[in-house]
């Protein structure tokens, strides 16, 4: 019999692949299906079983000949088994995905109002798990509903917000469904987006204080509930907690920061080496942009010119996932380049001494002075780092920053 597999419709790169390969030792592939054949996919398709996204989670219903109890309830299926008579067996391990997301937050819902925007079959996911919980109160935020964007002064109380709509999610990177400050009581916010791995209602809620739960969570625990089914067995929740570490540390970018000549463009090299990932220089990008050198866009425009385009760089190269970013000295000088990184990246402070700093063909440097420099953005390398590494040689603080995201 053929592979398990992942069936949609357009989906792109997907990591299920390579979550369940970290899961359990058997073979699993895209199935890629248009609407007009997924009648005769699931009817001929050579699989032993598959896991289901959209918009498919709903059509497969009338072609499985039972539902377990989970999936009736929520009318939806992202699981299915061939049986050995040939029958489909439709299940839903969303339901645990989530679940586990919420423990492992530790944050409880026990009691509390929870708001969930959207109303898709997430939502309807994402309800079943609060009830289960014992949330007081759980109200449906949407579009066009008796609750919605417009009368969201209603719920000033509510103490948790959970966001199935897509808003935010990879390539719209940066948008929120809403403003967080609206709501004083909260307590925590999940988001079931994992691209990227820090929404934009994520790190406002992290801005204000309140504990923010990004979609990779319930992503591998909902595979890791499909691949028991799978193999026929369980599989240790250790094996599973590794596969999500792994596969969080695959998709962060690495952001390299520090001062101008303090070995970054060497560094990500050598850690390119070490680890095979992709390098983007921000300053070759800002100059692929404005077609002219960094000295002659200082000397023609200035630096806030400069700083526009550089923002304009990163806010696309920080959309990828698993990179390595070079960036430029002066990247921290704009707060606003900040939650660009955060969103997908672990940010590591190459910190050396100023005064062996190269300062050739780095304008800011030879104009103002790297002791200048160093006064006002060492603090802000330090604020902005989530890992800072002594810059000795480049080979050997590629070797600490590999270490250091592979822990």
């Amino acid at each position: 019999m053929g592979s398990f597999g992942l069936l949609g419709e357009h989906l792109g790169h997907s990591y299920s692949p390579r979550i369940h390969a970290l899961l359990a030792d058997y073979a699993y592939e895209l199935f890629e299906v248009a609407p007009e054949n997924l009648e005769d996919f699931l009817k001929n398709g050579d699989f032993p079983g598959m896991n289901v996204t959209i918009p498919y989670k709903k059509a497969v219903i009338p072609y499985c000949a039972e539902l377990s109890d989970r999936a009736k309830a929520i009318g939806s299926v992202n699981t299915i088994l061939r049986r050995t008579d040939g029958t489909l067996y439709g299940d839903n391990t969303d339901f645990f995905g989530f679940s586990h997301m919420l423990r492992e937050s530790g944050v409880a819902v026990k009691g509390r109002k929870i708001l969930v925007l959207g109303d898709g079959g997430a939502a309807t996911t994402v309800r079943a798990v609060l009830k289960a919980e014992g949330a007081s109160q759980i109200v449906t935020i949407s579009r066009r509903g008796e609750n919605n964007y417009e009368n969201l002064h209603l719920h000033r109380d509510a103490e948790g917000i959970v966001n199935t709509t897509p808003v935010g999610m990879y390539p719209n990177n940066g948008a929120a469904p809403l403003d967080l400050s609206q709501f004083p009581a909260l307590q925590g916010v999940w988001d079931l987006i994992y691209n990227p791995a820090r929404t934009a209602l994520m790190l406002q809620a992290e801005a204000l204080g309140i504990p923010a739960f990004g979609g990779l969570k319930m992503l591998v625990a909902q595979a890791w509930a499909a691949a028991e089914e799978f193999v026929g067995h369980a599989i240790d929740k250790a094996v599973a907690a590794a596969a999500y570490r792994r596969i969080d540390a695959e998709m962060r970018n690495i952001a390299l920061i520090g001062m101008p000549g303090c070995g970054k463009t060497t560094t990500s090299q050598a850690l390119a080496e070490l680890t095979g990932r992709e390098v983007i220089d921000v300053d070759e990008q800002i100059v692929r942009l404005a077609g002219r050198s960094i000295p002659e866009i200082f000397a023609s425009d200035g630096e806030e010119a400069f700083r526009a385009i550089e923002t304009q760089a990163l806010s696309e190269i920080s959309k990828k996932s698993g990179v390595i970013i070079s960036t430029g000295g002066g990247v921290v000088t704009r707060t606003w380049n900040l939650p660009l990184l955060q969103q997908n990246s672990a940010i590591v402070y190459l910190r050396r001494e100023t005064e062996s700093l190269a300062t050739d063909g780095r304008p800011l440097s030879q104009s103002k002075g790297t002791a200048q420099l160093a006064a006002e953005r060492l603090p802000l390398y330090e604020a902005w780092a989530d890992h800072t590494v002594q810059a000795g040689s480049a080979i050997e603080a590629a070797q600490i920053i590999k270490e250091w995201i592979e822990s």
